[in-house]
C-alpha cells in the first residue's frame, strides 16, 4: 500500500469514529427507556431514577410466597441484581426460585427498528458456540458465556420485552433485577432493596429455606438504616455518580463523597467485624456488592482513584470474609462483570477492551480473585 493510499485509509477510518461518536452522541430510544446513561441532571450530576414496579410477597396477598412461581432476571454484571443473588443463595432458596441470566454486554434492544436506539440487556443463549457480535459501536467480538441463560420463561430476547409486556406500566429504565411472577405475568418489583426483603423472610415456610438466618434484625432495624442511607449516598450510588458525571464540577463533589464514606468504613471496621456490629446483616451484603468492583472496575472505568480497596487494610480483611462465604461467592461472577463495563458503552469505552488486572500478572496465575482468597484475619474482631 502506497502512502497515499495509507493516508487515505486513515482517513476513512477517521471519518468513521466520527461519524460513530456523532451517532452514540445523538442515539438513544425514541420516547421511552432510556438507560442509566442519559440520567444526568442540567449540571452534570447522575440521578438515580426510582424503581417503577413496588408490589411485595406476602402470605394471603396478591403475590403469595410459593414454591417454583417467581422467577428473579438478573445479571451478574450488576451489583443491584447481584445483591439479590447473594441473599438467594445465602437463605437456600435456589430451588424455589427460578434465575434468567442475561449476557453482560449491552446490545440494540430492537434491533430492526433504525429510529430507535435503545442498548440494554439481552440474552444469548449460552450454548451457541457460533453466534458472535460486537459492541453497539462495531467494536470488539463478543459470544456466548457460561453462567448465563436464555429467558426459560417467556422466550423473550431482551429484558426491554419483559417490561413492555407489561401494557398497563410505564419505566423510565429497562433495568435488572426484575422479580416476575410466572402465574400472573406480571413483574412483582424491579427494586433491589425490597427483593432482598422479600427473599430474607417471606419465604422462609418453604422446605430446606435457613429460616433461622435473619439478615434483618429487628435489634439492629435504626443501625441498619442509618448505615444504608450513607453507603447508598456515598458508596454504592457515588461510584455511579462519580463515572456518569458530566461536568468536573459534578465529578469531583461525588469523588469527595465517596472516599469520605469509604474512610468512614475504614474506620468502623477497624471495631467491628461487620459493618452494624458483630452479625453479618443485609447492610453487609448491600456494601459489598460495591466493593468486590471497586479495583478492577469502578477505579478505572469510573475513575474513583483516590484509593484502591486493597489499600484500606480493614475493609479489604472484610471483603474477603465475606467472599469466602460460598453462597456469596456464588453471587460474583468477575468475567462477566467487567465484560459488561467495559464493553457496554461505547462513548466511555469506544474499542470495547477489557483491562486485565491482576488476572494479567503471573504472581496471580490468572485468578482474578486471589486477592480475596487470603486469610481475612477478621476471627479476632
Amino acid at each position: 500500500m502506497s502512502k497515499i493510499d495509507s493516508s487515505a485509509a486513515e482517513i476513512a477510518a477517521l471519518k468513521q469514529e466520527l461519524a460513530m461518536l456523532k451517532r452514540l452522541k445523538t442515539g438513544g430510544p425514541q420516547g421511552t427507556g432510556k438507560g442509566a446513561l442519559a440520567q444526568v441532571d442540567t449540571k452534570g450530576k447522575f440521578v438515580r431514577k426510582e424503581s417503577t414496579f413496588r408490589d411485595e410477597i406476602k402470605k394471603g396477598g396478591k403475590y403469595p410466597p410459593e414454591s417454583g412461581r417467581y422467577v428473579l432476571y438478573v445479571s451478574y454484571a450488576c451489583p443491584w441484581a447481584s445483591r439479590c443473588l447473594a441473599v438467594l443463595h445465602l437463605k437456600n432458596l435456589d430451588n424455589h426460585v427460578e434465575i434468567c441470566k442475561v449476557h453482560p454486554t449491552w446490545q440494540r434492544t430492537k434491533p430492526s427498528n433504525p429510529l430507535d436506539g435503545h442498548i440494554g440487556w439481552v440474552f444469548v443463549d449460552p450454548k451457541d458456540e457460533k453466534t458472535t457480535f460486537s459492541n453497539t459501536a462495531g467494536y470488539g467480538r463478543f459470544g456466548a458465556m457460561p453462567n448465563t441463560t436464555v429467558d426459560t420463561v417467556n422466550g423473550f430476547r431482551t429484558i426491554r420485552e419483559v417490561y413492555d409486556s407489561q401494557k398497563d406500566k410505564y419505566t423510565h429504565t429497562y433495568s435488572v433485577p426484575i422479580l416476575y411472577d410466572k402465574k400472573t405475568k406480571s413483574i412483582v418489583c424491579n427494586e433491589s432493596a425490597q427483593i432482598i426483603e422479600f427473599f430474607n423472610k417471606e419465604f422462609n415456610d418453604l422446605s430446606g429455606v435457613k429460616k433461622e438466618l435473619d439478615l434483618s434484625p429487628v435489634e439492629l432495624k435504626k443501625d441498619m438504616e442509618e448505615v444504608n442511607a450513607w453507603v447508598y449516598k456515598g458508596i454504592n450510588n457515588g461510584v455511579y455518580k462519580c463515572g456518569f458525571a458530566k461536568s468536573q464540577e459534578a465529578y469531583s463533589e461525588a469523588f469527595g463523597e465517596l472516599f469520605e464514606a469509604l474512610d468512614k468504613c475504614e474506620t468502623i471496621l477497624a471495631k467491628n467485624r461487620y459493618i452494624c456490629g458483630k452479625k453479618l446483616t443485609m447492610s453487609d451484603i448491600r456494601l459489598f456488592v460495591t466493593i468486590i468492583r471497586f479495583d478492577e472496575v469502578y477505579a478505572v472505568y469510573f475513575k474513583t482513584n483516590g484509593k484502591l480497596i486493597r489499600e484500606y487494610p480493614n475493609i479489604l480483611g472484610w471483603t474477603r470474609e465475606l467472599y469466602q462465604i460460598p453462597a456469596i461467592a456464588k453471587s460474583v461472577d468477575m468475567a462477566q462483570i467487567k465484560q459488561h463495563y467495559y464493553t457496554s458503552h461505547p462513548n466511555y469505552n469506544l474499542y470495547g477492551v477489557v483491562p486485565l488486572g491482576p488476572s494479567g500478572m503471573k504472581s496471580s496465575k490468572g485468578d482474578v480473585m486471589a486477592i480475596f482468597k487470603k486469610p481475612h484475619g477478621r476471627d479476632t474482631i
